[in-house]
Formats: C-alpha cells, sequence, structure tokens
C-alpha cells in the first residue's frame, strides 16, 4: 500500500463524515476526495465571483452617486 498515510481526526469530525457519506460502503479517502474537488471548485468559482464584483464596483458608483437620484429622493 504505497501512498497511504495515517492522520488523526477528532472524533466529531470522523460522526461528521459518517453523516456525509452518500452510501454506507463509501470510504472515507472517497468522501474526503470528493469533498476537496467540491470545496476547490467553490474556492475558484468565489474568486471569479469576487473579481466580477471588484470590476463592476466602479460603474456601480457611478450610476448610483448622481445628483438625478438624490433628487428624487427628496422629491
Amino acid at each position: 500500500m504505497k501512498n497511504v498515510s495515517t492522520i488523526q481526526l477528532n472524533r466529531r469530525v470522523i460522526d461528521q463524515l459518517k453523516k456525509a457519506k452518500e452510501h454506507p460502503r463509501q470510504t472515507y479517502n472517497e468522501l474526503l476526495e470528493k469533498m476537496s474537488r467540491i470545496f476547490i471548485t467553490l474556492k475558484q468559482r468565489n474568486q471569479y465571483d469576487e473579481f466580477l464584483h471588484k470590476i463592476q464596483q466602479p460603474k456601480m458608483k457611478e450610476l448610483w452617486d448622481n445628483k438625478e437620484d438624490e433628487a428624487w429622493e427628496n422629491a
């Protein structure tokens, strides 16, 4: 069994992993592999969303911070 290691996990984490299994025979290795792929994908998507938000901020500020809108607020 080359490329195998032993890690220590808190009992609470083990209980959470048991609840997260998709089927009873799914190994922790399979589960953690899937969870890590999902996490990486979400992290990349979040970075993209943050990028879009940052490049949109100046235009949104320009659109929202104008005298015409302020006039309507006081009408």
